[in-house]
Order: C-alpha cells, then sequence, then structure tokens
C-alpha cells in the first residue's frame, strides 16, 4: 500500500476526514480498508505538508478567487461554477438549476435556458417509489465491500431478500454515486494462446502461482496461491518472506490430507515449482505437473484471474504491518472468497456453494 501513496496524498486523505467526510467514504472513495485508515492516522496524524506547498495552494485559490470577482458577468460565472459537475442525466439537470437559483439567485427561466432544459423538464416529479431504504443499505454493503461493483452488490441485495432487477440496483448504485474506478491492467501482447481443456469435476485439477507483495518496513511477502480450476475455490494461500520448493510440498501434503490430490496442477516455470524437490514429490504420488510455456502466464488462465480478485480486493486495500496481520488478513479474505463472494463464471454463487450444489446434483444422478 505504501508503494500506491506518497506521503503527502496520505496527508491529504487525512485533512478530507478531520474536514467532515465520513470514513467509509474515505476508504471507498481511495480504494482502502478502514484499518488502513486507522494505521496512517497513527503514523501520520498532525503532520503537515511542507510550507511551499501550504503557499502555493494558498495562492492558487487566491488566484480563483480573483478571477471570480473580475467576471463582469453573471451568467459567465455561473457556469464556471457548475463546470465540473457531469450533466449526463435530467435529474442532474434539475439539480444544476436548483444550485444556480438557490446559489446566484437565478429566476427559473433563465437557470433552465443556461443549463438547456425546459421549465416542464425542472418541475417534473418522478412518479416511482422513494429508494431510501434500498440506498442506505446499498451504501452500508457497498463500504463493506469496497472493490464489488453492481452486479456482485445486487447478488448481495438478492441475499438479504431484496425482490429487485439488477436495473433498479444499477439505477440507484448510480445515483448514490457508488461507482468503482476500475484500476489500470497490464497490457498484454496479442499472441496465439493455448486453449486449456476444462476440468469436469471437482479435485480433478488445480492451479498455482506466487503473488508477490510488502510489509509496511520494506520486508518481501510471498504468497502462495492454490486454486481447483472446477470448482473456483481458493484451497490455500501460504504466506511468508520465503517459500522454496519444500515449503510448496508441505502446502500440498497438507491438502492431500484433508481433500486429496487431483490429477494435474498446473503451474509456471518458476525455481520453486522445476526443482528437484517438487518432482521427487510428484513422481511418489503419482501427481502430473503441467507446466505452460515460458512468458506465457494466459495458459495458466484460471490462476492468473484469482491472482487479480486477490489483489485488488485485499493485497492494494491492506497496509500489513506485521507478518501475523498479513496472514490473518489474507486469511479472513480467502475464508470469505471462498463462502460469501459471488463468482460470475458460477452464476454468482460463492465457490463453496457451488461445489455443494454440484456434489448434491452429482449424488441425485448417481442414485437414479
Amino acid at each position: 500500500m505504501k508503494k500506491r501513496f506518497t506521503e503527502e496524498q496520505i496527508i491529504g486523505i487525512l485533512k478530507e476526514a478531520e474536514a467532515g467526510a465520513k470514513v467509509a467514504e474515505l476508504c471507498r472513495k481511495h480504494g482502502i480498508s478502514d484499518a488502513t485508515y486507522y494505521n496512517w492516522k497513527a503514523k501520520f496524524g498532525g503532520m503537515t505538508v511542507s510550507d511551499a506547498q501550504r503557499l502555493k495552494a494558498l495562492e492558487a485559490e487566491n488566484a480563483r478567487l480573483k478571477r471570480l470577482l473580475a467576471e463582469s458577468m453573471l451568467d459567465n460565472a455561473a457556469l464556471k461554477d457548475i463546470v465540473g459537475r457531469k450533466l449526463v442525466g435530467p435529474q442532474a439537470k434539475r439539480a444544476a438549476v436548483s444550485h444556480l437559483m438557490a446559489a446566484h439567485e437565478m429566476g427559473v427561466t433563465r437557470a433552465c435556458g443556461l443549463i438547456g432544459i425546459s421549465r416542464s423538464l425542472y418541475r417534473y416529479e418522478a412518479k416511482r417509489p422513494a429508494d431510501t431504504e434500498l440506498k442506505e443499505r446499498l451504501c452500508e454493503l457497498a463500504a463493506q465491500k469496497r472493490r464489488y461493483g453492481y452486479r456482485r452488490l445486487h447478488v448481495l441485495l438478492c441475499r438479504d431478500g431484496w425482490e429487485i432487477n439488477a436495473k433498479r440496483t444499477y439505477r440507484v448504485y448510480r445515483e448514490a454515486g457508488l461507482m468503482v474506478r476500475k484500476r489500470k491492467r497490464k497490457r498484454i501482447a496479442g499472441v496465439e494462446r493455448q486453449v486449456k481443456v476444462p476440468a469436469q469435476k471437482p479435485n480433478e485439477s488445480w492451479s498455482m502461482d506466487f503473488v508477490s507483495d510488502g510489509l509496511v518496513d520494506g520486508r518481501r511477502l510471498r504468497c502462495l496461491n492454490i486454486v481447483d480450476d472446477f470448482t473456483k475455490q481458493c484451497l490455500a494461500i501460504e504466506v511468508d518472506t520465503s517459500l522454496p520448493g519444500r515449503r510448496v510440498v508441505a502446502v500440498l501434503e497438507r491438502l492431500a490430507e484433508t481433500r486429496g490430490l487431483p490429477r494435474s496442477v498446473t503451474i509456471d516455470n518458476g525455481p520453486e515449482f522445476a526443482g528437484k524437490a517438487l518432482d521427487e514429490w510428484a513422481y511418489s504420488r503419482g501427481l502430473q505437473l503441467s507446466f505452460i510455456q515460458p512468458g506465457k502466464p494466459q495458459q495458466n488462465a484460471y490462476i492468473e484471474s484469482f491472482n487479480g480478485k486477490f489483489r485488488d480486493e485485499c493485497l492494494n486495500e491492506h497496509w500489513f504491518v506485521s507478518m501475523r496481520h498479513a496472514r490473518q488478513v489474507i486469511e479472513e479474505w480467502r475464508c470469505e472468497y471462498n463462502q460469501q463472494r459471488p463468482h460470475s463464471s458460477l452464476g454468482y454463487l460463492a465457490p463453496d456453494q457451488f461445489a455443494d450444489s454440484f456434489i448434491t446434483a452429482d449424488s441425485m444422478s448417481i442414485s437414479d
């Protein structure tokens, strides 16, 4: 997290909270967790930026006020006041007209003319029922699941018993300003992709990969992720500063005792996977190691997709102060991912729900 925000940006976020902004809204706006905010407050609270930066901000504010005072026409000043607003829909335009009438003492005719709507549209009152309770519940869920879009939030609402369609959820979601800013993804070259044969049942094939991050003190943090290709369940996330081949074997042995081993595991060509320790163990247990081609992570698409969700919803949101803290937060996220998080490729069921439903349906077909 430290690499994503400078000290000046962190202090600016804390200043927003001191100015009266709600912590939950700030956390969703900047994509951080509540724990990260309070860690920042403990370390950077009371600090200020340099005098030169404060002076620059004051000069910019004075220049803006002088420009406003120098404007000779009220219309130009009023339009500049709303230039930063996105007047996309009728509701936003009606709000802009009301703002001009209240802040600049304009008549309704003049204000509607500047915005470009008719007086009848401004006076129109929607006949649909108020969505106050739905909006409040949607905001609560969005504060808890900061990186969820409206589709997954809609699934959570349906689980709570709301009988609504996705269009209504999307409308209220937009009105509440809960849109999640998409983070830029790494550009991948347009090479020919190898089609992976999909698994047909649980525990048929797994995928493994490493993800790196860091602690507050700069120490390296590595995570070994293991995913079932069919159920999309995250079977384990092993967290430590170093995870050699023998540690990978120990994790697989632990899973073998509780779940059993698959027929194959898809992995890349990293030294931990290509080393002698994992190769000898896999041969003794009859486990096939399916290596992807070097430089083609798209051939291990299941784990790459999981890694993206893991980084976006967990690693990027938390500021790990210790290895114990990192293990606790990551394990809590793994349980939530398996038990609660709606997965789009599973019909928006959680991975554990899909696995249970598949086992139930499979047992019923065998009994028939």
